[in-house]
Parts: structure tokens; sequence; C-alpha cells
């Protein structure tokens, strides 16, 4: 081809009306190549300015352009497709994909030129997030998409003055597992939620913890999962605030999940955690642990085995609903 098209990002989140900068790269498959790109928005949605031009000299060279993009008012999915057009109307929307390790001749693919524009109907509480790295994850960018400020904690950042600056302080996935300094915060950490913070913990194994507690009550880990994506969730408690505050739950937040529901579930757990969903694979038992919730002193402790780190990259309303829900709770 004599050019490729591409959108920087695979997933763009709007959590209000606010518009969003949205970066295209034209690639040349040729020498002295020119022509005009654009995004290709669905009825609702509006692109600034309609099309660019881009005039590109060698072969191999890229420009990129940026773009405006206003969501639609109600909350909808929709697949942008960038067009790159040359001046004979013969148009290109296809991105160059180059696979390069040493153990294997360079592959190069062909893909479509999309990218997910989400538009979520969202309503949030609090502004300012710590998150503690794991094992690695992208939800720190996904909260970022939805307007939080995100804070990445380091040993010297957990201290109970720092503490005090954030809504909400997230471990990443398996931080149990893999941060061993956690053991000398963890009653730091604890203090936090019983000053009136909110702490949401993500899934871990049970093998190789840092610590043996993690929780600020009884908590067992099992190897309990839900792998089937559109396994039914139940609310257990359906009047409970993450159910309710800011966001009103439904079935219909469980729907266009991705991979699976959650792993790693507790299947033991103190009374003072309130199980809050439930889901299971075709013929296993209830799954009830995915997702508990405990008061803490004037605080929340939160532990969920819910793939939430599959699902907010992947761009999934109602995950971003479900999630803001437990940063916003006790606000």
């Amino acid at each position: 081809p004599e050019a490729f098209v591409s959108i920087k990002d695979d997933v763009y989140v709007f959590a209000d009306n606010e518009p969003k900068t949205v970066e295209v790269v034209v690639k040349s498959g040729t020498e002295n190549i020119g022509g005009m790109v654009r995004l290709d928005v669905p009825k609702g949605w509006k692109c600034e300015p309609k099309e660019l031009p881009f005039t590109l000299e060698l072969k191999g060279a890229t420009q990129t352009m940026e773009f405006t993009v206003y969501p639609s008012e109600n909350q909808s999915v929709e697949n942008i497709t960038a067009v790159a057009r040359f001046e004979n109307g013969k148009q290109f929307t296809q991105e160059l994909i180059e696979i390069e390790y040493d153990h294997i001749p360079v592959q190069t693919v062909l893909m479509p030129a999309k990218a997910k524009f989400v538009r979520v109907d969202l309503q949030k509480k609090g502004e300012n997030v710590g998150y503690i790295m794991g094992a690695g994850d992208d939800i720190p960018a996904s909260l970022e998409q939805i307007g939080y400020k995100v804070s990445i904690l380091e040993n010297k950042d957990i201290t109970a003055e720092n503490l005090k600056n954030f809504d909400a302080v997230i471990l990443g996935v398996r931080a149990y597992n893999t941060v061993s300094d956690l053991k000398y915060h963890q009653s730091t950490l604890m203090d936090y939620v019983k000053n009136g913070g909110t702490m949401i913990v993500q899934y871990n194994t049970s093998f190789r913890m840092v610590l043996d507690s993690i929780a600020p009550y009884s908590l067992k880990l099992s190897r309990d999962r839900v792998a089937v994506e559109e396994a039914e969730v139940r609310i257990l408690a359906p009047k409970h605030e993450v159910m309710n505050t800011p966001n009103k739950i439904t079935s219909a937040d469980f729907e266009n999940w991705v991979q699976e529901r959650g792993l790693y579930f507790p299947n033991e757990w103190a009374d003072q955690f309130t199980p809050i969903l439930s889901a299971n694979d075709p013929g296993e038992t209830p799954k009830d642990g995915g997702l508990l919730v405990a008061k803490y002193g004037e605080g929340y402790y939160i532990y969920s085995g819910y793939s939430w780190f599959r699902e907010l990259p992947a761009g999934v309303p109602g995950a971003y609903r479900i999630f803001t829900n437990l940063i916003s709770i006790g606000k």
C-alpha cells in the first residue's frame, strides 16, 4: 500500500461531554505522497477539524495529526476508523504493525485502523487516587481518562501524612505477591483506612504472599474463579452503597465484559465483610467472594477479585461505573 494510517491509542473513554485530543499517524509506503486524513465518527459524535492534509516525501516517513473529538450525549460504544485519502480518491484504512524479536523473522501485519470510543454515563466522587503498583496493570491510565488524578506511590510515599491526600488508595494486581515492602507498610495502610480512607485491593494469589494477613479482618483466598465472561452476575446486596452511589448498578453493567469475570476469589471471610456480587461458571457452585466490602474504623476496606485490570483498559462501561462507586464509597 502507498500509505498506512493508525490511531495512537486503542481505547478512549469519555466520562462527560468534555472533548479529547486524538492523534492519527500516517506512514508512507512509497515516496512523494499526499492527501487528507479524517476520522469517521458516527451520528451524535463530532470531530474537529473534519479532515487534515498530509504530505510525505520519503518512504517510511510519518506525520502525526491531532483531532478534537466530542462524544455523544448518551452512553455508547463505537469503533471509529481513521481514513487516509489521496487526491485521486483512493482511500487507505489499514494500520501496519511490525512484530520484531531476535528469535523470529520480522513479521508485518495489516490491521484495520480502528479505535474504541466509549461514552460512559458516569458520576463520581473524589478526585485524588493513590496507586501502589503490583505485577503491572493499566488501571492508573484508565482512571485518568475519566478525570481522576492518579499518583503512583513508591515506598517513600506510603506515609500517614501523605496518604491523607487521597480519596482512595488502590493496590494493583498481585501487589501482596510482588511488592515485598508492603509488609512494612501494612500498618500504615490500615491506619489510613481506620482514619477514614478507602483502600481497594485487587486480586492476589494465596501462594507466596509477602505477609500472612492482608485485611483488617479474617480473609482467606482461594483458587475460585469465573472464567466465562458472559456468566450471570447476581447482586447479593442491592441496597448497599456501592451498588447505588453515585451510579445505580444494574445487570446491564455486566454486559460485554472481556476474557473473564474474575479470579482467585476469597472463599472464607469474617462477618464484618459484606459480599456484594455472586457469579459462577456453568455447572459450578456460586462464588460469592469476588467483591467484599468492610467498614473499618471510619473508612472502608474493599477486596475484589473481579478483573478490573482487564475491563477498564478494554473500555467496558459498566466496569467503570462499578469501580467509580468503589472509589466514591463513604463520600
